[in-house]
């Protein structure tokens, strides 16, 4: 399928930010930029909506642990987001290549979001909350340029995708400690916002 290193790419940039993927591509085929776009993602209302969730989502992706629970939220919708996409971008006959490339975009897209959201878990045990801006930041202009650059030379962007697919997993893993450090963390605030509401209630 000529259109897989696109389904690729937009899968794995999904998993990351899928209202960015969905404004972008759609703006690319709203100004002629490229044909592969369909049509339906270049509809007004589409993008408006993309626009208003890209926004939330550039301030929530940047707030230390709020972050974590916007990535806990999105852990259906960015694999949705990418299979859609991708089935999209292949054609809307349902056969089989249509139902292939959704399951590539959204597996691409299931596999990128865990890598994101991991990543996240462990920066949130640092201290300090300028690395969340930054890796934001990062990944929103890393979404933007590589979605771009797949418009000129899909080939590429997909191994460029895949090879930082491969880095992020490998990456996850060698995070793993400081990530179950932070559900520990998480459970025990938990635990202790529990003890704090029984206390203040017996105390009424």
């Amino acid at each position: 399928m000529s259109v897989l290193p696109l389904v690729f790419t937009s899968g794995w940039a999904s998993g990351i930010n899928a209202y960015a993927v969905v404004l972008l591509l759609g703006i690319f085929g709203r100004t002629g930029l490229t044909d592969e776009v369909p049509a339906s993602l270049q509809r007004t209302d589409v993008l408006i909506v993309a626009a208003v969730l890209f926004l939330c989502e550039a301030v929530a992706d940047k707030i230390p642990y709020v972050d974590s629970l916007w990535d806990t939220v999105h852990t259906v919708i960015r694999p949705v987001s990418g299979a859609v996409v991708g089935a999209l971008l292949a054609g809307q006959s349902g056969s089989l290549s249509d139902i292939a490339a959704g399951a590539v975009g959204g597996t691409t897209a299931l596999a990128s979001h865990f890598v994101k959201a991991g990543t996240r878990m462990a920066i949130n045990t640092s201290p300090e909350p300028f690395s969340n801006v930054a890796m934001s930041t990062a990944e929103d202009l890393g979404v933007g340029g590589i979605v771009t650059f797949a418009m000129f030379n899909p080939e590429a962007a997909a191994i460029i995708c895949a090879v930082l697919l491969i880095i992020g997993l490998a990456l996850l893993i060698y995070l793993w400690a400081k990530i179950r450090r932070y559900l520990r963390r998480r459970a025990q605030r938990r635990e202790e916002k529990r003890l704090a509401d029984e206390v203040a209630r017996v105390a009424r």
